[in-house]
């Protein structure tokens, strides 16, 4: 006998003869309470079986609650549970406070009938503390059905701001957005490391709240670059609002995208893409207006496009392009335009601040068939014509300044495009 066995005989003995219980919905809720209660899996095989050996499924405070089946018929209805194990459970169910021992004077469990052949006097487990703590058990059960609910919840948002946090740090490192970005990586490595395999709530809602801090600071860097970025410095940008690339006013018309004026307004975008030779770039047009793709030749030379390929895919972590960003070009450009767009870039790597949001840029005008690498190709040959007359006025009289004199070699086809003006 112990004090808890005591104040569980008081429960019972004070319940109201009014009180009812549905013995199967009180079980169900003592299954779900059981970590709270003290119980054992065993022992509640053990107390489901003792339920059987009740007839009734509504349990009332005034009726007579006492079972008394042998250690056989109790283990055979528990799965055939050994008699030690059992006797070990039943005694984990009477320390819990979910029956009470009701022992004869020699031990045994049996009931003692009247002439009329009620029962008398019955010795075995009386199962009063299911209509009795009815009530508490389903409290218990709704506390354990709201941790479980709580602990879901903060494993969700902790499996949110994790994915929250990488994307958000990896597009402030891919859009050169200004800070220091491994001490954030630094910062949320010591946060995840705080998780161990099995963590409580309470330790996933204080690393919540530190994730949560977190991410707001480097969501509000990420705004404030946002914000003090020049929105017309490109005629359009994706539904990512890329604003990184900074080409200057004549790179931007170089690549294609200038905004042209006529008497009346502006024209299409769209009109020098339209007017554009419909035939491909050839690859010895592409290697003179690109002369530094040549250096990452792996064999030392470009003969073929296939060589021209295996170079822009070494360009792309030069340019810490991201794989995401070179995927998507590759997709709306083709593989060999993309690859003409990225050597491009390279070019001119040293007026272009982010080009991995400039590449992104010109791929969602390519999806709107407003970008081409033709204008592209020739703006980095005008560029390098342009160069060239420059080098050569300097060390002759302006008379000598043709550009047959310098060491690029263009056909006179090409040279006659270059010098014709844009079509309007």
């Amino acid at each position: 006998m112990t004090l808890g066995q005591i104040s569980s005989q008081m429960t019972a003995k004070a319940r109201k003869p009014e009180a009812a219980a549905h013995k199967w919905k009180v079980f169900q809720d003592i299954r779900e309470a059981r970590d709270l209660l003290g119980a054992t899996d065993r022992s509640l095989a053990i107390l489901n079986a003792l339920l059987t050996f009740h007839p009734e499924t509504a349990l009332t405070g005034d009726a007579e609650l006492i079972v008394w089946p042998s250690n056989e018929q109790l283990a055979a209805r528990a799965n055939g549970m050994p008699a030690t194990t059992l006797r070990r459970h039943i005694a984990v169910l009477v320390d819990c406070g979910l029956v009470i021992r009701r022992d004869s004077p020699n031990g045994k469990r049996f009931a003692r009938k009247g002439r009329g052949g009620e029962i008398e006097q019955a010795y075995g487990f009386d199962l009063a503390p299911i209509v009795a703590r009815a009530e508490e058990f389903r409290n218990l059960a709704e506390a354990v059905e709201a941790e479980r609910k709580a602990f879901r919840v903060a494993k969700e948002r902790l499996t949110l701001l994790r994915r929250d946090v990488v994307k958000l740090v990896e597009t402030g490192i891919e859009e050169g957005v200004p800070g220091n970005w491994g001490r954030v990586q630094q910062t949320y490595q010591a946060i995840v490391d705080r998780l161990p395999r099995s963590a409580p709530r309470q330790l996933l809602e204080d690393i919540c709240a530190d994730l949560h801090g977190l991410y707001v600071e480097i969501r509000e860097v990420l705004e404030s670059f946002t914000k003090t970025q020049n929105p017309d410095a490109n005629e359009s940008h994706s539904g990512r609002h890329i604003q990184n690339s900074k080409p200057d006013p004549t790179s931007e018309s170089e690549y294609g995208l200038r905004k042209e004026k006529e008497a009346s307004g502006t024209v299409s975008e769209t009109d020098n893409v339209r007017s554009l030779p419909k035939r491909e770039l050839p690859l010895a047009i592409v290697l003179d207006a690109c002369p530094g793709v040549r250096e990452l030749a792996q064999s030392g030379e470009i003969r073929h496009w296939r060589d021209f390929l295996a170079a822009a895919e070494l360009l792309r972590p030069m340019l810490g392009i991201s794989p995401s960003a070179w995927r998507e070009a590759r997709e709306a450009l083709g593989e060999q335009h993309a690859a003409i767009t990225l050597a491009g870039i390279y070019q001119r790597a040293d007026q272009i601040a982010s080009p991995g949001g400039y590449l992104r840029s010109l791929t969602d005008r390519g999806k709107d068939g407003k970008f081409s690498t033709w204008p592209m190709i020739m703006a980095l040959l005008r560029a390098k014509l342009d160069g060239q007359k420059a080098s050569n006025a300097a060390a002759v009289p302006a008379a000598s300044t043709g550009v047959s004199g310098g060491n690029l070699r263009a056909s006179d086809n090409l040279l006659k495009s270059l010098n014709k003006p844009k079509a309007r």
